[in-house]
């Protein structure tokens, strides 16, 4: 049975097993089916479930939902395309608490240039922006090719501005605004 997690910057990781989450050196909040999700969602303010909505791919960003329940459940079945991590999971970066994360792969990737262009702009108009490792995880680009969006497309043709620095060693954008 999988197992996913969320963490405190909305990441949500998929294990193959309990086993798997258990060896992980991600702390987060676990949940197993949409009836767990609910149960942690029940001390979420409705803002973060937009953020979590919004931060998923391949989905249509909404402003709020019309309930609680309507969050949980679309959120459930979105995330049930993803797929665990195979193999032993890599230690990386992590939250200040020095913890690593493992990230979930995207089974199912858009194709559209254009949505993801839109994801990745969502992304960063986010509070605490996008580390690059979320948006190569999201969007399936390489490193360098997202770089190359930030100062050509979002910064030159769309002037938008757009900050880069490190956190926890991890480099980071988002837009100012």
């Amino acid at each position: 049975m999988k197992t996913f997690t969320i963490d405190t910057e909305d990441n949500i990781t998929v294990f193959a097993s309990l086993n798997e989450r258990e060896q992980s050196w991600a702390e987060a909040e676990s949940f197993s089916n949409q009836k767990n999700l609910s149960a942690l969602a029940t001390k979420w303010p409705n803002a973060r479930l937009v953020g979590i909505w919004n931060g998923l791919p391949g989905v249509r960003p909404v402003q709020r939902f019309t309930s609680r329940a309507v969050a949980v459940r679309r959120i459930w079945e979105a995330i049930q395309h993803l797929k665990p991590v195979s193999g032993p999971p890599t230690r990386t970066v992590g939250l200040a608490t020095g913890t690593g994360k493992v990230p979930a792969t995207n089974a199912k990737q858009p194709s559209n240039p254009g949505n993801k262009a839109a994801l990745v702009i969502t992304l960063l108009k986010k509070p605490k922006g996008a580390t690059l490792q979320s948006l190569i995880r999201v969007t399936g680009w390489q490193a360098h090719t997202i770089r190359g969006f930030v100062s050509g497309h979002l910064k030159k043709k769309l002037g938008l501005t757009v900050q880069s620095f490190k956190r926890d060693g991890d480099r980071v954008y988002a837009i100012a605004g």
